[in-house]
């Protein structure tokens, strides 16, 4: 933050609204109650505005783990314009520079600068200029062009004409201005920052613990999915978060549903051998430093016996992937040749699996004898 400048604007737009929210909300609730209606509606604007920002600026946009139908596109970009997070081209710039450069200082909302820096104080200081070559292909797209050059005007008229409408329906402006415009706001924005802090605070890192973001099934119950953000960091590329069915993933849900229906395309998935791969590879460094921690006398031979092991099994996996393919590419009439081997693979991989599990469990223990 050294050297940076206050952006007044947004800084006097953020705490602005907070009191607002701190002030008016107990004096509405003083005279009355909401109506469930206007809850419901609430409740579904922000959801939708909010699936919309993780569903189209982040994994559309900012990663392009999927293509979509121009229909659908509209719809997507309808929602999340709402949700006041700034234009899809902003919002895709910091982001890439975030995967980028995690946790360093190029890093927009570094969790390294602390929590409510990552959370929401790193709005409140100027941002780089948006460079095109990092976001060269978004600027190819002339609806997030327009978007991003007619921002405000477009925020400004989304969120007037649904606070009319809903106040027209509800027979209350003041609670439609209160609710539907800056409750909202308030839920959409605090939900998207708990990606930036707690995604990187608080949670389990099973795939790769060479960055700060965590994976958080808490966390994903109010990110729209975005919780499994150490398996997002790892792979940034896959379409999916959470990639188990019972993970809590609905934008996940979302994109396939429009694939099913044909309108989305091109899903990117990332292969289960390679998941299984780097969880290995990461499980092995955290195995060998606990090694060389101990004070057992045979763990130099522990540790070439689980070096030998990993290189074995990455190997197989390798090899039982990369049949896989070549069994798909194959004729019909050509893959009863491969069948045998795939078998045979997975069988030897399943027989080394058996051991590593063993093993880990033993070093786990303490049993490195």
């Amino acid at each position: 933050m050294k050297n940076k400048k206050i952006h007044w604007p947004v800084l006097l737009y953020i705490v602005g609204y907070h009191f607002f929210l701190a002030i008016a909300l107990p004096l509405f609730f003083i005279k009355q109650l909401p109506s469930a209606g206007l809850i419901w509606t609430t409740f579904s604007l922000t959801f939708l505005s909010g699936i919309a920002v993780t569903a189209g600026y982040h994994r559309l946009y900012s990663h392009s783990t999927y293509k979509i139908h121009p229909a659908v596109e509209i719809v997507l970009l309808f929602f999340a314009t709402l949700a006041a997070q700034g234009s899809a081209l902003r919002w895709c710039y910091d982001h890439r520079l975030h995967h980028a450069y995690v946790d360093t200082d190029q890093d927009p909302y570094s969790i390294k600068k602390g929590f409510w820096h990552a959370h929401v104080w790193w709005l409140f200081f100027k941002s780089k200029k948006i460079e095109p070559k990092v976001v060269a292909d978004l600027y190819r797209n002339k609806l997030l062009v327009f978007q991003h050059n007619h921002y405000v005007a477009c925020l400004m008229t989304l969120s007037v004409s649904i606070f009319l409408l809903c106040g027209w329906i509800f027979q209350s402006y003041w609670a439609s201005f209160l609710f539907i415009w800056w409750v909202r706001t308030f839920c959409q924005h605090h939900t998207t920052w708990f990606i930036n802090s707690l995604a990187h605070t608080w949670g389990d890192q099973a795939y790769s613990r060479e960055h700060s973001a965590v994976d958080n099934y808490l966390i994903s119950l109010v990110t729209y999915g975005e919780g499994y953000h150490n398996y997002h960091h790892t792979f940034a590329h896959d379409y999916r978060n959470g990639i188990r069915w019972y993970h809590f993933d609905p934008t996940k849900w979302l994109i396939w549903t429009l694939y099913k229906l044909g309108l989305a395309k091109d899903l990117k998935k990332v292969n289960d051998y390679r998941i299984l791969r780097q969880l290995i590879s990461d499980h092995k460094t955290i195995l060998i430093n606990q090694i060389r921690n101990s004070i057992n006398s045979h763990k130099e031979t522990l540790e070439g016996q689980l070096i030998e092991l990993h290189n074995s099994l990455v190997a197989k996996l390798t090899s039982v992937q990369e049949l896989i393919e070549s069994y798909k590419l194959m004729e019909k009439q050509e893959r009863t040749k491969l069948i045998a081997e795939i078998r045979a693979t997975k069988k030897s991989l399943k027989n080394s699996w058996k051991e590593w599990k063993f093993l880990v469990r033993s070093i786990e223990r303490g049993q490195l004898a």
